[in-house]
């Protein structure tokens, strides 16, 4: 099993203590992507003349530490146009209403997460009903569905269904260049199988297709053109070790062409223990 998958599993769990944790200074990923998350949930900002996108947003806390890392970089949170989400749980959506707010930016979620927004926290068929902490709200929100894209002057995302973890879960991808290089960039949902007590993903009547939504998911990610990678918690992806491996390496350290074939290997294994507990 992936070395960092365990302590995931058990940190969505516990969102709160999510904003506890000593946070990383900002840094570029490729080119015009950058990494401006905490040390525990993803947030990731791609930029262009015409205006930039960011990815995810944390919990509520850390809307402030978000906007402080765009501007650490040279970049406005009021240049932000779209802010995309990958579903609907606190770690990842907390932030949205105020990062919408200080921004005006739209907001992009698959329509089953979008009730989750609005609601401000999950519904009955999330793995995770009741357990999951509540959030600030987002009043205002897009629609993003499998294949759909998305344009921010020149830059384009793609959303990508990639449901198990929950049954509105998007990845999202887009190309990013340097000096004529362009790779492909990944930003993966989380597909880990946790759960409320008492779930059981092998057999649940309020999420009866979540093995089909998770065979999907590894297929999608699999086959996904993807040279860098950021997993929703970045600790699921390695991304602090290629962090510190960009010392000597510089951007290298997060190009891997394998890195999304690795990060379903792992989801895939995590799933079949998950089920094999599940059992009588």
């Amino acid at each position: 099993m992936h070395p960092f998958l365990p302590r995931a599993l058990a940190l969505l769990l516990a969102a709160p203590l999510l904003a506890q944790a000593q946070n990383p200074a900002p840094f570029r990923l490729y080119a015009n992507t950058y990494y401006v998350g905490t040390q525990e949930a993803s947030s990731v900002l791609i930029t262009s003349d015409e205006g930039h996108v960011l990815i995810d947003a944390g919990l509520p806390e850390s809307a402030g530490t978000i906007i402080a890392n765009i501007a650490a970089l040279g970049f406005r949170i009021e240049d932000v146009k779209m802010i995309m989400n990958s579903h609907g749980h606190a770690e990842h959506a907390g932030g949205l209403a105020e990062l919408q707010r200080r921004s005006d930016a739209l907001v992009f979620a698959s329509p089953s997460s979008a009730l989750d927004l609005a609601a401000g926290e999950v519904g009955p068929d999330d793995p995770q009903y009741h357990a999951a902490a509540k959030f600030p709200p987002v009043s205002d929100m897009r629609l993003a569905r499998d294949g759909s894209h998305f344009t921010v002057g020149p830059l384009k995302l793609t959303a990508h269904a990639t449901p198990g973890h929950t049954p509105g879960g998007l990845s999202w991808s887009w190309q990013s260049c340097e000096a004529g290089r362009c790779l492909a960039m990944v930003y993966a949902d989380s597909l880990e199988p946790v759960s409320r007590p008492g779930f059981k993903f092998s057999a649940s009547s309020e999420y009866p297709n979540a093995l089909d939504d998770f065979a999907h998911s590894f297929e999608t990610l699999e086959k996904l053109p993807c040279d860098v990678l950021v997993s929703a918690l970045p600790q699921a992806s390695t991304l602090w070790q290629r962090l510190a491996a960009s010392a000597d390496k510089g951007t290298e350290a997060f190009v891997d062409a394998g890195a999304c074939r690795a990060y379903a290997g792992a989801a895939r294994s995590a799933l079949a223990t998950r089920l094999s507990s599940e059992k009588p």
